[in-house]
């Protein structure tokens, strides 16, 4: 069952949850003074200055609000800690609409950026300034989804959506088989592709343990609009559902909290979030972008960042992506392991279940 609720601006996505900072930063572009050497003029020894000006500085774009407390600041949260420890600078800009991305990031090289971080694959129109003379002594990072090509002076770093969403599902099925449940809700913006995607590999994940389960998805057309997504909640709440997944968006702390109220259990998107009391989680889904940017930095930093490569992180096979049930019984853990060795040895063909489970 799909529902609607209005239109966003498609050029918008908000990220999910994640972990707040103190004091915030404007979505325009700022360029923070540095710790370090950096901020003098003269690199620190051995540090990745690309284009020879003295200093290391990073350049992040994201499509998304820096300051959602989320999957989109975690990532500006990640570049500025190692920034920090290693006497770099980080210019920065939020809520950057897709049809600016290029611009943006000619900007960026103009302010003489060592390495170009797009903060997710929806700013790929950005990657043709990589070839450009503009941006000639920069790197790149960029995560990516299958939709983007390699390219020569780009480091791509890439999950499979179906492994995390599907493990998602595989959590929810097991915590609505304790309780006796068979409808599940997944409350999202845009109706795009990946949102589409999304919901369908959630929902095979749920049916490989309760295959008489339903999903209603509600797509309030704005990733940001928190009324929108608490009518819809509200709605599929009175329809009867036990689960709601608040899928990426800065309304998803409003959306979760009247999970809450109404006695609906909650899941995360993209990081750990077990702690949290305002609103409570009952299942962390973690593709936390900030820990992919970190790990990339360190390889910059070495100067061990090979141009032209795709890091494809795995399901059972790396820290991330990772699926945790905030309490689980012995058992459901035991399930949930066995469900991530069978997924990282191919046992489980996530494509192909996606495909047979989730339309």
């Amino acid at each position: 069952m799909t529902m609607r609720i209005g239109r966003g601006p498609a050029a918008l996505l908000a990220g999910a949850l994640g972990f707040a900072l103190v004091g915030c930063a404007s979505n325009d572009e700022t360029a923070p003074s540095a710790a370090g050497s950096a901020s003098s003029g003269t690199a620190p020894a051995g540090q990745p200055d690309a284009n020879g000006d003295g200093k290391v500085v990073i350049g992040v774009l994201s499509p998304g609000d820096i300051n959602d407390n989320g999957y989109y600041e975690s990532f500006v949260i990640g570049a500025e800690k190692f920034a920090t420890e290693k006497g770099w600078q980080v210019i920065k800009r939020g809520n950057v609409p897709p049809t600016e991305a290029l611009s943006a990031a000619r900007a960026l090289c103009q302010q003489g950026v060592d390495m170009v971080a797009l903060g997710a694959s929806e700013l790929k129109d950005a990657i043709p300034a990589s070839e450009e003379a503009v941006c000639a002594k920069t790197s790149w990072y960029v995560p990516s989804s299958e939709n983007i090509p390699q390219t020569p002076r780009v480091t791509l770093s890439s999950d499979d959506p179906n492994q995390s969403m599907l493990a998602a599902g595989y959590a929810t099925g097991l915590v609505m088989q304790q309780k006796n449940a068979t409808k599940a809700g997944f409350v999202t913006g845009m109706e795009a592709d990946f949102s589409v995607n999304a919901a369908k590999a959630y929902k095979a994940g749920i049916r490989m343990v309760v295959p008489n389960a339903t999903l209603v998805t509600t797509y309030t057309g704005d990733f940001n609009d928190s009324a929108k997504a608490r009518e819809a909640v509200q709605a599929q709440i009175s329809q009867g559902v036990k689960v709601v997944y608040p899928y990426l968006g800065g309304a998803t702390d409003a959306a979760a909290k009247l999970a809450n109220t109404g006695g609906a259990l909650t899941l995360t998107p993209g990081t750990d979030r077990c702690d949290s009391t305002d609103p409570r989680f009952d299942i962390s889904v973690i593709f936390d972008p900030g820990a992919y940017f970190a790990a990339a930095l360190e390889l910059f930093a070495k100067g061990e960042m090979t141009l032209g490569t795709t890091k494809k992180w795995e399901l059972g096979k790396d820290p991330y992506p990772a699926v945790k049930i905030c309490k689980p019984t012995p058992e459901q853990t035991q399930k949930m392991d066995a469900f991530v060795a069978d997924v990282a040895s191919g046992k489980t063909d996530t494509a192909a279940t996606v495909a047979r489970l989730g339309s």
